[in-house]
């Protein structure tokens, strides 16, 4: 039953990642911008950033969080279940590390992407 609902964590984890929820905004020096033309090529640079797989990071992260979750369950504890519970709290972080990298990843990518096409990204 346990290791059902850390799937099921992990696929909500992931299915969430691939959306880009929480990615910041750039912030751009405005002067003598042409804006209509930044919101054009701001468009081509999230394009880019899509490509970044946030999704496989969480996969990623889930897995090895539950392995060094449960490893560490099954030392520390060695009671029942222990080691499924390391796993399903190494799972989560994991999972939650590997978004966070995903979307500082994203953010990245479209931020030097406005910087190549000649903005000046304040954030």
């Amino acid at each position: 039953m346990r290791i059902t609902l850390i799937v099921a964590l992990v696929f909500c984890v992931t299915g969430c990642a691939g959306n880009r929820p929480f990615v910041d905004e750039p912030i751009i020096d405005r002067k003598g911008v042409d804006m209509s033309r930044y919101y054009v090529d701001k468009a081509e640079c999230e394009v880019y950033a899509n490509e970044v797989r946030t999704a496989e990071k969480v996969a990623e992260r889930a897995v090895g969080g539950a392995v060094i979750g449960g490893t560490i369950g099954a030392i520390v504890n060695r009671g029942p279940d222990s080691a499924e519970r390391g796993a399903g709290v190494g799972a989560v972080t994991g999972g939650v590390r590997g978004a966070q990298e995903g979307v500082r990843e994203t953010e990245r990518v479209i931020r030097q992407c406005l910087r190549g096409r000649g903005y000046r990204v304040l954030n």
